[in-house]
């Protein structure tokens, strides 16, 4: 549901002129999608909104044109530091557990890093799934991951 949400308000303001969060949270209404405002506040910052100019002295919401400036290596760093709890492994596999919520930022943002080691990612709302090509290349993984929760 949360990643239909996310593709719904990703649409919404590509196509309509959303000034504020009551605005979104209405026209994902219409879309037959209730959610409060709390919700749409977290979805802004996880889909990483901003707002720009629309010429007429108001604002609106837009996807961010700099995704490497939005990924930068200290917002990632906060990030990990932030939202992980545990790391496990077996196998080819790694299992992150996040604070909930946050498993799709965080998947997001490794899923962006293009790491040669990682066929793919697979995220809920708290555990992300890691798929490593080899089990030689978990270790690689782990100590990535190990270097990005530090200061």
């Amino acid at each position: 549901m949360k990643r239909y949400r996310y593709n719904k308000i990703k649409e919404i303001v590509q196509s309509k002129a959303i000034e504020t969060q009551e605005e979104l949270a209405a026209a994902l209404l219409e879309e037959g999608i209730e959610v409060t405002q709390a919700t749409v506040s977290r979805d802004i910052k996880e889909l990483m909104l901003i707002k720009i100019p629309t010429g007429d002295g108001h604002y609106r919401y837009a996807l961010s044109p700099e995704e490497n400036v939005v990924l930068s290596r200290s917002r990632i760093n906060r990030l990990f530091q932030d939202s992980l709890i545990k790391v496990d492994h077996s196998l080819n596999q790694i299992v992150l557990h996040t604070i909930p919520g946050s498993a799709q930022s965080v998947a997001f943002s490794i899923d962006h890093a293009k790491w040669s080691e990682l066929i793919g990612t697979l995220a809920g709302d708290d555990t992300i799934l890691l798929i490593a090509r080899t089990e030689a290349d978990v270790p690689i993984i782990l100590e990535r991951i190990q270097d990005l929760m530090k200061d």
